[in-house]
């Protein structure tokens, strides 16, 4: 998954605060896309504003290639005097929000999830009611943030019918099988695969500059994996048959 925290940080070098636009977004996410062939869902964030901002946001996400998006109904930017205590739009925006987001769906494989973070904002019953709205406006799944607990799990599994997301999951929620048996098709893991490659540059930086060989460097990256990643043997082709010997 390709989180707008990622693209903030990737981008810009910036905290997840909503200060990355979706052109930017957008672009990322079409860069990723173009370099594999891998199905890559997308964290739409709020959609980056009203309805009508998601349509558009969900048509240049569609149009970038992504296979699946989440729009979220959290009031996102934090507005002024609300710093660490978040709110949730209405039911209704949210609906209104989803329908528009379907709307600007292009390609039907386009999966579209609403999200929400009702478990810790508000209580478990509206987050059942924000997932069951959303669900009769036509989204495919539901992303939900914040659960802790199996309990919490079985009552929206009893409720909801469309496929769940879940977010970074507790040692609670850790079971794969039991997690397929009550409707989980997606359980995130964090950013650890990110947050360890830059704890790796750092790792190789600061080594560098305390005198270590750049051959004595552990860990580093061997040239058949480089030349995978870059595809280097279809350029190479590619140059012998457009270019010559």
């Amino acid at each position: 998954m390709f989180a707008g925290s990622v693209g903030s940080l990737s981008v810009l070098g910036a905290p997840d605060l909503i200060v990355l636009t979706l052109t930017e977004f957008a672009q990322q996410a079409y860069r990723i896309c173009r370099a594999g062939d891998l199905a890559l869902l997308v964290d739409a964030d709020h959609g980056y504003g009203n309805a009508l901002n998601v349509k558009r946001t969900v048509e240049e996400l569609d149009t970038a290639g992504v296979c699946a998006l989440t729009i979220e109904d959290t009031i996102l930017p934090t507005p002024h005097g609300e710093v660490g205590k978040p709110r949730m739009i209405s039911i209704e925006e949210g609906a209104g929000k989803m329908r528009a987001a379907l709307a600007g769906r292009q390609d039907p494989g386009l999966v579209i999830a609403g999200r929400t973070s009702a478990v810790s904002i508000t209580n478990l019953d509206d987050a059942i009611a924000r997932a069951n709205a959303y669900a009769a406006a036509g989204v495919d799944a539901m992303f939900f943030t914040g659960l802790r607990t199996v309990a919490q799990l079985d009552a929206i599994s009893a409720a909801v019918k469309i496929p769940i997301f879940l977010g970074s999951i507790t040692d609670e929620l850790s079971d794969k099988d039991m997690l397929a048996a009550k409707g989980v098709r997606i359980a995130l893991q964090g950013h650890m695969p990110v947050m360890a490659g830059i704890q790796a540059v750092h790792d190789t930086l600061k080594a560098l500059r305390d005198g270590t060989p750049p051959k004595a460097l552990k860990g580093v990256a061997s040239g058949d994996l480089m030349g995978r990643l870059t595809r280097a043997a279809d350029y190479q082709r590619q140059t012998t048959d457009y270019l010559g010997d």
